[in-house]
């Protein structure tokens, strides 16, 4: 991702494409990734079982090209007070935050690897499961945003 600055000399525009360099989170494709997954569920989640959903959310986030588990956020609140339907049956409510876009296919692939995790992980019936998407421009890391 490049960005454009406008910068005026004696009256005069310019306009300087800035590039960040690889070291500001990008893989070799000079994508920004830097995902963070944030699981909320009523029921209970042993620590072997958090384990394994963080591992594979780690590997689920590679449906959307150029993120992967290396700059890969997970959040798992366990034993939430959450209501579907008007029950404490167990549910949960995952939070995608995705720095830059994905594509409606990409986003619907990865609804599908989080629904089919917690399902057998858990044992959250699918339909018990929300899964909402935030993409942003406006992405800090490190003491600054990018």
């Amino acid at each position: 991702m490049d960005f454009l600055v406008r910068l005026t000399f004696d009256t005069k525009p310019a306009i300087i494409k800035l590039t960040p360099p690889a070291s500001a989170g990008q893989n070799y494709k000079g994508e920004f990734t830097m995902p963070f997954i944030n699981v909320k569920t009523n029921a209970k989640v042993p620590a072997e079982k958090a384990e394994e959903i963080k591992s594979a959310l780690g590997r689920a986030i590679t449906a959307i090209p150029g993120k992967s588990e290396g700059w890969l956020m997970v959040g798992i609140e366990d034993e939430y007070k959450l209501y579907f339907k008007g029950t404490e049956e167990p549910a949960a409510m995952v939070e995608v935050s995705l720095y830059g876009n994905a594509s409606p296919n990409a986003l619907n692939t990865l609804t599908g690897r989080i629904t089919g995790l917690l399902s057998d992980t858990l044992g959250i019936p699918a339909d018990r499961i929300y899964v909402s998407y935030m993409c942003t421009e406006n992405w800090g890391w490190n003491g600054s945003n990018f």
